[in-house]
């Protein structure tokens, strides 16, 4: 199957370029980073390291997937999403990919929680934050996740189906939401977790990246489990 790999970037000049020379050979068809507004030399490194660049200057994490997510090929089968920041390791993309090329699988998550995580990548509110959500989550939609992390692989034509919609914060559990009840097969694989290799966290590295992330992820969990 045809794979592309997508990398939403803000200011991640220091990092790109190692995320990219990690990512294994000849694995994907294409490897796009959405360059979301950066004001450094994100988008000059992530070319010079060989990514297709697309840029949306609108701000948020959704909004940056959306942009890359209009300039797939037709011919592609699977999406991987990772961050930009070297926390994920690309090496395990295969872990990923393994459950939806064996067909057992149309999402595989990345769980951190189920993962070795490095001393100091997840704070101790990231972990309270993925605990709250995925309990509530379990609560009111009859499946408990271990974790929200951004290391995913779906087939394009179910990620298609779920009509992605959120600009932000909310994108990866709109997708984990979504996914039940479209009926996805879902499955958790374990993932190692490092710490970012350069710049600092837009979300988790500020009381109100961190506060603003949680808001909207607890309002997603509940818009979308009650909507129709």
């Amino acid at each position: 199957m045809n794979a592309a790999l997508i990398i939403p970037a803000l200011n991640e000049e220091g990092a790109i370029g190692q995320v990219l020379d990690e990512v294994p050979e000849g694995l994907f068809a294409t490897v796009i980073v959405a360059d979301n507004g950066s004001i450094d030399k994100t988008a000059v490194v992530a070319a010079a390291h060989g990514a297709q660049v697309v840029h949306e200057p609108t701000h948020g994490y959704g909004n940056a997937c959306l942009r890359a997510l209009k300039e797939l090929p037709r011919d592609i089968e699977i999406v991987v999403f990772m961050d930009a920041d070297g926390s994920d390791s690309p090496g395990e993309v295969e872990h990923l990919l393994g459950p939806i090329l064996e067909g057992q699988a149309d999402l595989v998550l990345g769980s951190r929680e189920m993962g070795v995580s490095e001393r100091g990548s997840l704070s101790a509110h990231q972990r309270l934050g993925n605990f709250v959500t995925t309990l509530l989550v379990g609560l009111l939609c009859g499946h408990r996740y271990s974790d929200l992390g951004p290391f995913r692989a779906i087939r394009a034509d179910r990620l298609r189906e779920l009509e992605m919609r959120d600009p932000n914060y909310g994108w990866t559990i709109e997708m984990q939401i979504k996914a039940l009840r479209r009926g996805l097969r879902v499955i958790e694989v374990p993932v190692s977790y490092r710490r970012r290799r350069a710049g600092e966290s837009k979300i988790s590295g500020t009381v109100w990246g961190s506060l603003a992330a949680g808001v909207k992820i607890l309002w997603t969990v509940t818009r979308l489990s009650f909507s129709s």
